[in-house]
This record gives structure tokens, sequence and C-alpha cells, in this order.
């Protein structure tokens, strides 16, 4: 298999990761009951929880590739992650702390609708279709708002235990800041490289429409499964 097949096959494989796993998504049985379970500090465990949810969740991992497709310079991924990250601690902590309710289905239908706008935004349809361009920062920040309060609403279905709550959560908001730059790493790497060749305009174009359908294929199962809950 030469470069640019193997470039395509991880990003394909990343992309494709939304359809075999959008039914297991969430966490497994045995952290499902470490978590129920738990009644204190618990910083690592928490970390390693966030760093797998991170790992493991299509939609933040979908948006952040749309994030981070089109910027070159360390300076600008730096920024944008920044935001996003900012974005997503601040209603993780919030959502959990202040025990805001936010209904799991809708909150993840917000977040594939970011996948869905930043594809759209990177081949852009902003200009075309209405001439103008929103303000990229102000909208990473934004999802990453709704992003974070989908965090938290994971969090707060189980139900664990108010002692050790601020350790713990700084352990699973650390664990996710983990995750993203482990697969950011991934991501970038495969991205860098695929720029050395022609091929990348002509393929940039179809990673994001694809970027679109998978998010397109997220809001419709999680709107699903809110009439039908």
């Amino acid at each position: 298999m030469n470069v640019k097949k193997l470039i395509l096959s991880g990003l394909v494989f990343l992309l494709g990761i939304t359809g075999t796993s959008v039914f297991a998504h969430g966490v497994d049985d045995k952290t499902k009951a470490f978590l129920l379970g738990n009644e204190g500090p618990a910083f690592f465990p928490f970390l390693y929880i966030g760093a797998h949810h991170m790992l493991t969740g299509y939609d933040h991992l979908l948006f952040l590739v749309g994030v981070i497709f089109f910027l070159y310079r360390p300076k600008d991924i730096l920024i944008y992650v920044s935001f996003f990250t900012i974005g997503h601690s601040l209603t993780l902590l919030l959502g959990v702390l202040g025990n805001l309710s936010v209904n799991a289905y809708l909150i993840d239908a917000i977040i594939a609708f970011s996948i869905v706008y930043k594809g759209f935004d990177n081949l852009g349809g902003f200009k075309k279709l209405f001439g103008f361009q929103p303000d990229t920062k102000a909208a990473v920040l934004i999802f990453g708002l709704f992003h974070g309060f989908g965090l938290a609403t994971k969090l707060q279905d189980f139900k664990f235990g108010q002692k050790g709550l601020v350790t713990n959560l700084i352990g699973f908001n650390l664990g996710v800041e983990i995750g993203q730059f482990l697969a950011l790493t991934f991501v970038l790497l495969l991205i860098s490289v695929w720029r050395n060749y022609n091929s990348f305009k002509r393929f940039s174009t179809l990673t994001n429409t694809l970027l679109m359908a998978a998010g397109f294929i997220l809001i419709g199962y999680q709107l699903t499964g809110y009439f039908v809950q």
C-alpha cells in the first residue's frame, strides 16, 4: 500500500467509526460499574476514563478533524484547540458541579450538528451560499461549550458520590485533554503527510463531505432516540 492510500485509509477509518460505534458510544460495563460504585477521590481512574472517552468519542473527534483540517501553523492549531478546550472544560465543570441537566439526545444532536457545520465551513459553504464567513474561533468556542455539556451529561447519568467530586472532575477533564492530544497527533501526522501530494485538494473535498454526511447520520440517530425514548 502506498503512502497516499495509507493516509486516505486512516482518515476514512476515522470517519467510518461513526457507523460502527454509534450504538456503542458511552462507557463499557466495567467503567459503568466503577462510576456507579465510586464514593471518594479517584483521580487516576477518572483520568483514564476521560482519556478513554475522548479516544472513543467519535463525535468529538470528527469535529476536531474538521477544526484542524486546514490549519497549517502550529500556532493556529494551538489557538483553535485552546478555544475548544476552554469551552468544553467550562461547561463540563459547571454542568456537573452545578447539576445542570441537559437531555442527552438533544445535546448529542447539537454536537453532531457541529460536525456538519465544520465540514460545511471547510468547503466554503458560507461564502458560496450566503456571501459571508462566520467567526471560526467563536464557532469553535461555542460548539466547545456544547461538547462540554455532552461530557457532563454522560457523567451525571451515573449519580456518583459528591465526596472527592472536584478531584475526580479534574482528573476526568485532564484525561479528556490527554486523549484529545493523542487523537490530534495521529490526525495531524496523516494530514501533514497528505498535504505533500497533489491529491490533497481533491480528497479534502471528499473528506469534508464525508464529515457532513457523518454529522447528518448522527443527528438522525440522536433525534430518533429523543422522540422514541
